[in-house]
């Protein structure tokens, strides 16, 4: 990594996961301080406090999750430098991140050199994309095939992973701090786009694409 000196928030649910990337990030250059939030709302909190350098964001996460915490952030810093890291592989994740805000995207399996070239090139203002991923985005264009999850807006498919989750309106509503109402509306526009009628079928569709486990 380059030698210049880097706060980092660190974000993700899971305890032993960011014990392990807090020792990668801990490895590399210029890392001076590592911050950790264990879910989205926290992030947003510890954006305010700590004014990190760069955010290392999870996107699978309770309450508003990663892209609700990426939301949050980005209202209070358009400028802010947010790098995702998941173990969700597919395009759709990738667009829906960057354009809730963020400035990059790789896979938890991907090698730490990868991770320390993310970190360095969001740093600079650098957008950054893992091969995998680019690739996936440049085959969809070329052949011209559609994820149908991408008919939904990015708040939309936040309350559908919700949804997928078996979340009801009533918990939905409060996880955004909305209305049941606004949030039924949502429902109803995401069965709509996606073609479906039902929970059982709905939860099928985000099986299929990787959302849930089967």
């Amino acid at each position: 990594m380059s030698s210049t000196e880097m706060t980092v928030l660190l974000v993700d649910d899971h305890e032993l996961v960011r014990a392990g990337f807090r020792r990668l990030l801990e490895d590399g250059e210029g890392i001076v301080t590592v911050y950790e939030a264990s879910n989205g709302e926290q992030a947003a909190i510890d954006y305010r406090k700590y004014r990190p350098d760069i955010v290392v964001m999870d996107i699978s996460m309770p309450g508003i999750g990663g892209l609700g915490a990426i939301e949050k952030i980005i209202v209070h810093d358009p400028k802010a430098k947010i790098l995702v890291l998941s173990v969700y592989e597919d395009s759709i994740f990738t667009k829906q991140a960057l354009n809730a805000g963020a400035k990059g995207f790789i896979p938890k399996r991907s090698a730490p050199e990868e991770m320390y070239k993310a970190l360095n090139e969001v740093a600079r203002g650098k957008t950054y994309i893992s091969s995998t991923i680019a690739q996936q985005i440049a085959m969809m264009k070329l052949t011209g095939s559609e994820n149908i999850l991408e008919n939904l807006s990015q708040r939309e498919f936040e309350i559908f992973r919700l949804l997928a989750e078996g979340k009801t309106v009533n918990e939905i509503a409060e996880i955004f701090n909305l209305s049941p109402k606004t949030i039924g509306t949502h429902h109803t526009n995401i069965k709509q786009k996606l073609n479906v009628s039902n929970a059982a079928e709905l939860a099928r569709l985000a099986i299929r694409h990787g959302l849930i486990d089967a």
